[in-house]
């Protein structure tokens, strides 16, 4: 089977030194498609660095809410110029935390609809960082439609922003924490039909079940695959295959 990891973070320090050594084990062991993603003009420039190396990992840039305290004039002008390279797919990770910053809302808002207005500029969809903001996030879609849509990565357990998000005809990845005990995920993935549904690890944060507490790899996004078959009563390569496709379809590759 061939596993499509459609959100990952190789551009960490924490694989700096064996970063080349795990993308080949992982291309061995069937994930053979990831999508590498920015939060900062630094990381992004490392995603698309990345991406270029391989041609199997592509790029998303973008400066997320948890990155912007030491913002600069330039910066979305660097954010926009690097989209341009044919390895990005998508403007991300983008949006809102309320979890680990509350003071700044408004500055939160005005970065994630500048980079809203850089996607469209550029045909590109969103991907999407919400945390604790899923009201203020919907509403920034509705006064700001996006083109080529988004999609809510690591999406929260919530069902009322999926049924929101689902309605805006955005796309919805589960990660790791599906598989985390009282997480109550089966509602949350029964919601998604099976066309808007994408896998990824966010490596290296968020290890799913039992490996929780450990550096995350993308050989880990076949434990969320198998939840998501688990919960959804389907065969794993259907699920494998779908998300697959959902993905490049999505981001089109």
């Amino acid at each position: 089977m061939d596993y499509f990891d459609s959100h990952a973070h190789y551009n960490d320090d924490t694989f700096k030194e064996n970063r080349d050594m795990l993308i080949k084990e992982m291309y061995e062991n069937e994930i053979k498609n990831i999508i590498c993603a920015g939060y900062s003009v630094e990381k992004s420039e490392e995603a698309i660095e990345i991406a270029n190396k391989y041609s199997h990992i592509f790029a998303t840039c973008g400066i997320s809410p948890n990155d912007i305290e030491d913002i600069k004039e330039d910066d979305l002008i660097r954010i926009e110029n690097m989209a341009k390279n044919d390895k990005v797919v998508a403007i991300g990770e983008i949006g809102l935390d309320y979890y680990w910053n509350k003071e700044n809302k408004d500055i939160q808002k005005d970065i994630f609809i500048k980079q809203i207005e850089i996607a469209n500029k550029l045909n590109l969809p969103i991907v999407i960082h919400s945390r604790d903001a899923w009201v203020d996030t919907i509403d920034i879609l509705k006064k700001n439609e996006v083109k080529r849509k988004g999609v809510f990565h690591c999406c929260q357990l919530n069902q009322e922003l999926i049924k929101e998000a689902l309605n805006l005809d955005y796309y919805i990845s589960f990660s790791g924490n599906i598989t985390f005990k009282n997480a109550k995920s089966e509602g949350c993935v029964l919601l998604v039909p099976n066309d808007k549904i994408l896998i990824e690890t966010d490596s290296p944060y968020l290890s799913p079940e039992p490996h929780r507490g450990e550096i995350n790899t993308s050989l880990n996004v076949k434990l969320v695959a198998r939840k998501i078959a688990d919960i959804k009563n389907l065969p794993l390569e259907e699920v494998v295959n779908m998300t697959k496709e959902n993905t490049k379809k999505f981001f089109k590759i």
